[in-house]
């Protein structure tokens, strides 16, 4: 510690030096500032390497100095599209009734023709918009205005049945076949669906009495899947009462899904509300999601067709997500996990009223591999587990799972997490024959359990550091490992 008397001693050199400034009063001014930061400050002066990749915890454009972290630059910016048309154009009819399936079909193919020079924009005006399933094209901006509001067809028979995703097999609830999603493409580059906060409503309802009233025939479509496609951009729009997963990018690179408002009813079966799936450079911010699933979840394919088409998700960016969801987690990761998935960061994340907060989930028979995954600075309120490791789903597409194929989990880091009004303790819970391995808990504050709650675990081992209260025995080593003490 520097007394205050050489503190002013040291700046009287400084200050009758500055007559003649030379590299020597640099290399001064250099070191006070360098001690005095030694004394503001509990970080290490040579902290740990992280365990996330600099290229990618960094990447994007920030909003300068002091602003909040972004990933934006996963996007490639577009330019402005020439060719600028409105639905109406094409035949649309914003009455909420009048079918508007052969206008947007027809305004698409439209749109294909300006791929090769520079693309175009379809816009969306105020009103009500009915329609059936559209496939999208590259190079072209959906653009839905204020007041906007694009609605799904309750017909069925609007939505057709497509093949089953290669990484699934089969569709996802049922044998066979799947519904396609109501804004839909493939093997695109190049597109943007935003706006000035207009709405896409899937009018799921229907879909969800079909499968509470176990008469669904197929899997139910998502509102957005886009598939095998490059450089997405979805922003400024509101989300809601999708029948299944809400935005599904699968087989994707390089997509950007911000300042998006998803919602559906909180016992809405399975409307997840972000879901990357065998995706790499994925960046979510600065979302608000309500639904009857998990906030996010990131998958990679299920079972042996997970295993045999290995396409991971890899490097993701979940940041500044808020919500609640009654029956799932504010962050899942996994189940369907089996092309592995990796190098995921999630931070600045607050779940309220919710059946857990963060949760990582695998099963025997999944195979792949989850690791190096980040998890810092979360708040939680009312929320029944806050961290929970599970296994067990016994959810398998056919007869032909592996059981000895065992998920490898390792490297998951948690820090910096606050949860008040605790209903359960943290359950981590691994595979016997594979357990979860390298955990690092540190500076988390689980807050309201009854005294008798103590943390639940099997089949992982780790460590923690500044852990309220205290965790498990297979977590309660804090000195062999340096880098899960740095804060």
């Amino acid at each position: 510690m520097i007394s205050e008397g050489d503190q002013n001693s040291i700046f009287n050199t400084i200050k009758a030096s500055f007559t003649r400034p030379s590299w020597a009063i640099l290399l001064l001014i250099f070191a006070v500032l360098t001690l005095f930061t030694l004394q503001i400050t509990n970080k290490s002066v040579f902290p740990i390497p992280p365990l996330f990749p600099a290229t990618i915890e960094n990447s994007g454009t920030g909003s300068g100095f002091g602003g909040p972290k972004s990933c934006s630059g996963f996007f490639t910016e577009v330019p402005p599209r020439k060719v600028v048309k409105s639905i109406v154009e094409f035949g649309g009819v914003g009455d909420g009734t009048t079918s508007n399936t052969a206008a947007f079909r027809a305004a698409m193919a439209y749109m294909e023709s300006f791929t090769d020079t520079g693309g175009a924009q379809l816009n969306v005006p105020r009103g009500r918009w009915l329609t059936g399933n559209f496939n999208l094209t590259s190079n072209l901006t959906l653009f839905l205005e204020e007041g906007a509001v694009i609605l799904g067809s309750e017909d069925p028979e609007d939505w057709p049945i497509i093949e089953p995703l290669p990484s699934y097999g089969r569709g996802r609830e049922r044998l066979g076949g799947r519904h396609i999603s109501l804004i839909h493409g493939n093997n695109l580059t190049n597109v943007v669906i935003t706006g000035q906060n207009g709405t896409i409503d899937g009018q799921g309802k229907m879909w969800w009495d079909l499968w509470w009233n176990r008469t669904l025939e197929h899997t139910r479509g998502h509102l957005v899947e886009l598939i095998n496609s490059h450089n997405i951009l979805i922003s400024n729009l509101t989300f809601r009462n999708s029948p299944f997963w809400t935005i599904h990018p699968v087989y994707c690179s390089n997509v950007l899904i911000k300042n998006m408002t998803i919602l559906a009813p909180l016992k809405a079966p399975n409307t997840d509300g972000i879901d990357p799936d065998s995706s790499m450079n994925v960046c979510i911010e600065d979302c608000y999601i309500e639904s009857g699933d998990d906030l996010v979840a990131v998958k990679s394919g299920w079972d042996q067709y997970g295993i045999t088409m290995a396409r991971p998700s890899s490097n993701i960016i979940i940041r500044r997500v808020s919500g609640t969801t009654p029956t799932c987690s504010g962050v899942g990761i996994g189940s369907e996990m089996s092309g592995g998935i990796s190098n995921v960061i999630v931070e600045d994340l607050h779940v309220r009223d919710s059946a857990a907060g963060i949760r990582i989930k695998t099963d025997k028979g999944r195979g792949g591999y989850i690791e190096n995954i980040t998890i810092n600075n979360i708040k939680m309120e009312r929320v029944k587990i806050p961290l929970r490791f599970s296994r067990g789903a016994n959810d398998h597409p056919d007869e032909g799972w592996d059981p000895k194929a065992l998920p490898q989990v390792k490297g998951i880091v948690v820090s910096n997490v606050v949860s008040l009004d605790t209903k359960k303790a943290p359950l981590l819970e691994g595979i016997e024959g594979s357990p979860v391995e390298g955990i690092c808990m540190k500076n988390i504050s689980i807050v309201g359990l009854a005294p008798s709650m103590a943390w639940s675990c099997e089949f992982v081992s780790g460590y923690s550091y500044d852990v309220w209260p205290k965790p498990c025995q297979q977590l309660q080593k804090n000195d062999s490992i340096p880098w899960c003490s740095c804060t």
